[in-house]
């Protein structure tokens, strides 16, 4: 089976054929990874309810926990105005980020100045 073609048609890929996946808890909408999709990897995550994604550096897809026990059940999938980006809201179970954090934005937080935060 393949990518249902309504969905396929939608989707805008890189030149690569990958599209950016925006991982998210589904009930707290903390922001756990990015990840990369083919048409296959969001064909596979739609139909067996476990996030599939391409690994750029091993050039394989690879579903999240296999190796690791740190599954995400897909709860919801939604793409984006443009359909160049895709957002999955997921049930994770472990950690997210491959270093063992909860989620892959913890390690390196950068000072920002917010406007509007100080009244400016």
């Amino acid at each position: 089976m393949a990518l249902d073609q309504k969905i396929a048609d939608r989707l805008r890929r890189n030149p690569d054929g990958l599209v950016p996946a925006i991982v998210q808890q589904h009930d707290t909408g903390e922001v756990l990874m990015l990840a990369w999709m083919d048409d296959e990897a969001l064909h596979r995550t739609l139909t067996t309810g476990r996030a599939t994604y391409w690994s750029r550096s091993r050039g394989e897809y690879w579903v999240k926990g296999d190796t690791s026990g740190h599954v995400q059940w897909v709860r919801h999938v939604a793409l984006d105005c443009d359909g160049d980006t895709v957002l999955l809201k997921v049930d994770q179970v472990g950690a997210a980020c491959h270093t063992g954090d909860r989620t892959c934005f913890d390690a390196d937080v950068l000072d920002a100045h917010v406007a509007g935060a100080d009244g400016a």
